[in-house]
């Protein structure tokens, strides 16, 4: 299920993936209260990326919730070559770890579910990646989330050196 909806504040278009839909009960006094959940992944496919949750007592407005909340939790990463990251990271949330490599030109995607879903709508293009740990679908996109956070660019580490990027490069 993919859709396309313009974002007014920067007037960029962003593509939504729904990840995962699934039922959630409350148990009370009076019985079960049925509702649904919904994971959301927002990205314009050249380097923003944002998940959401959202939980509503109907799929649709589940859905919007989860669309309005990623909207909100927007990343933004640097791609090299618009193809690919900077450097092997590792993201984790919960007991979901996720291990990201940069690839060479023309490897494609190499990611399952969640992970390829979050991937995609930032833009990565050349990619490998390996889950370890728990395969929760909102636990691994999260992680993969995580590990986007901490790419390092060359000039962010050459500034936190105190060195020129000349001199980090080698």
């Amino acid at each position: 299920m993919q859709k396309q909806k313009k974002d007014t504040k920067n007037n960029k278009m962003l593509e939504e993936l729904v990840v995962e839909i699934k039922s959630v009960v409350k148990v009370t006094q009076g019985g079960r209260q049925r509702r649904f959940s919904a994971t959301v992944v927002v990205g314009d496919k050249n380097g923003t990326v944002g998940i959401g949750i959202g939980k509503a007592g109907e799929v649709p407005d589940a859905i919007k919730k989860a669309i309005q909340a990623a909207n909100k939790n927007l990343i933004k990463i640097a791609l090299i070559d618009n193809r690919t990251i900077q450097h092997e990271v590792v993201g984790k949330s919960g007991a979901a770890i996720v291990l990201i490599k940069p690839a060479k030109a023309g490897t494609g995607l190499i990611a399952g579910g969640a992970v390829r879903a979050v991937l995609e709508l930032a833009g990565v293009r050349d990619i490998s990646s390996k889950s370890l740990g728990s395969r929760t679908k909102l636990n691994m996109a999260t992680a993969t989330i995580n590990a986007l956070k901490s790419i390092k660019t060359v000039e962010e580490v050459a500034k936190l050196r105190g060195k020129t990027e000349s001199e980090i490069l080698g």
